[in-house]
């Protein structure tokens, strides 16, 4: 009990606030303080070089050498690889994480269009009503050949729906194309 007394008050305080033993904390420091310095602008444009933003590289850069100081075992002849390879997996972790991101954010973006304005409302059902009276005002067949096929139907499909040669449906579609332009034309304008 005296022992874990004496650690507590001789220790200080690590990035998380937690409690270090005295001895521990001053053999880190004075490595930590070393090695920073020997190594942190070279780390800091490894990163640079993986994640491409110089201001995200220095962050990690940072938080690598927090990692570093929290673990012993990396301490010693083979600290300065431990932190490039620690850096790298940063890096490569902070790609995966923008990858990620991304692919989210566009598929909320499709996901969630804005709401339409009421004057894009009023203008859509405007241009819907015109469509329908033209289409009101053109042949049975013309107009069903045009509304079936921006549904998707093929031209074998329509043949069969009409009950028409099917090497005659694409002249036919073009006739009534041309019937509708005119038609609209007539009673809106060339818009």
């Amino acid at each position: 009990m005296s022992q874990n007394v004496r650690l507590e008050r001789s220790s200080s305080v690590d990035a998380q606030g937690e409690a270090l033993p005295a001895s521990v904390a001053r053999v880190n420091q004075a490595d930590l303080e070393t090695i920073f310095t020997a190594h942190y602008q070279r780390i800091s444009r490894v990163l640079a070089r993986v994640v491409r933003d110089r201001g995200r590289a220095e962050e990690l850069a940072v938080e690598v050498f927090l990692k570093w100081s929290k673990n012993p075992g990396a301490h010693g002849d083979g600290a300065a690889g431990w932190l490039y390879r620690t850096a790298v997996r940063m890096g490569l972790d902070e790609l995966r994480r923008e990858a990620r991101r991304s692919h989210y954010e566009r598929l909320i973006g499709v996901l969630r269009r804005s709401p339409a304005t009421p004057e894009e409302v009023r203008a859509a059902d405007e241009d819907q009503r015109r469509v329908r009276t033209v289409l009101g005002a053109l042949r049975a067949r013309d107009a069903g050949l045009l509304v079936l096929r921006s549904q998707g139907l093929r031209y074998d499909e329509l043949a069969s729906a009409f009950g028409l040669n099917p090497s005659s449906i694409g002249t036919l579609i073009a006739r009534a194309q041309r019937a509708f332009r005119e038609e609209f034309v007539r009673r809106y304008g060339d818009q």
